[in-house]
C-alpha cells in the first residue's frame, strides 16, 4: 500500500470510528476531581460515555496517547507548509480548545 492509500484507508476508518462513538462535546466532569467523568454534550442533554462504551472503546483507544507523537509532527508540518493546511488549522483550533 502506498502512503497516499495509507492515508486515505486511515482517514476512512477514523470516519467509520467517529460515525459510531457517542457524539457531542465531550468534557470532564464529576463531583471528585480525582475521578472525573466524561460527559458528551448533545442535543440539549448529556451522556455519560461510560454508559455507552461499547461505541466508545474504539475511539478511545485509537486516539490514545501513542497518537500524540504523530499528530504534533503532522501539526508542525502544517506549519510549515507553503500553504497552510486548513485541516491543520481545525484540528489545532479544537486542541486549544481543550488542553490546558
Amino acid at each position: 500500500m502506498d502512503d497516499r492509500a495509507l492515508l486515505v484507508t486511515a482517514a476512512d476508518r477514523l470516519d467509520q470510528l467517529t460515525a459510531r462513538t457517542t457524539p457531542g462535546d465531550w468534557r470532564t466532569g464529576g463531583l471528585l476531581a480525582t475521578r472525573p467523568e466524561v460527559i458528551a454534550h448533545r442535543d440539549g442533554g448529556t451522556e455519560h460515555v461510560a454508559e455507552a462504551r461499547v461505541a466508545t472503546a474504539a475511539w478511545i483507544t485509537a486516539l490514545s496517547p501513542a497518537v500524540g507523537p504523530a499528530l504534533a509532527g503532522w501539526l508542525r508540518a502544517a506549519a510549515e507548509a507553503p500553504s497552510v493546511d486548513p485541516s491543520a488549522t481545525a484540528v489545532a483550533r479544537v486542541l486549544l480548545e481543550r488542553l490546558p
